[in-house]
């Protein structure tokens, strides 16, 4: 992916990716997380940088894009999505968000993942499943799996799906 592609990182406030891409060089970067903490936290990480960042504190399920991006990045938000109307209304978000063309990174706990993740229940996938809550728009185009170790030393399944839109 070029430095001058469009990339939204969803439920991203906790994480390094935004200040990982700044330092490659990308320019047109976005964040969109349901917690303002996380997204103070974020900012905060960043520092003087935050301005080259545009913040959107929403949750995904109704969040209204007013542009598309090339790149859609979610790790770990889509999976604690348990209800179906959640992921009709996540996928719905994502359909317009996504350029035709572009890519969509998802990362869920895969199908021996845990249950629950902060107290929370959560859906666990495999690439069909997963493909198949995409639909026909979203093109399986790779994945892996892969055991995470918490930083309380607990080991987690998760699944990394590259998706590509469309058109």
């Amino acid at each position: 992916m070029e430095c001058g592609a469009a990339v939204i990182d969803v439920g991203g406030g906790g994480a390094l990716l935004t200040r990982h891409l700044l330092e490659a060089g990308f320019q047109d970067l976005t964040v969109l997380d349901i917690s303002p903490t996380g997204l103070e936290a974020a900012r905060a990480r960043l520092g003087a940088r935050t301005g080259e960042v545009q913040w959107i504190e929403a949750d995904v399920r109704f969040f209204k894009p007013s542009r598309k991006w090339d790149l859609w990045h979610d790790r770990a938000v889509f999976h604690f999505l348990t209800e179906a109307g959640d992921r009709a209304a996540y996928r719905q978000t994502l359909t317009k968000a996504v350029e035709p063309g572009g890519q969509v990174i998802l990362a869920t706990f895969g199908p021996e993942g845990p249950t629950q993740c902060s107290g929370l229940d959560v859906r666990r996938y495999s690439e069909d499943m997963l493909s198949d809550e995409l639909g026909a728009d979203f093109s399986l185009t790779d994945s892996c799996l892969e055991m995470h170790t918490t930083p309380g030393g607990t080991t987690q399944q998760f699944l990394y799906a590259l998706f590509h839109r469309l058109a």
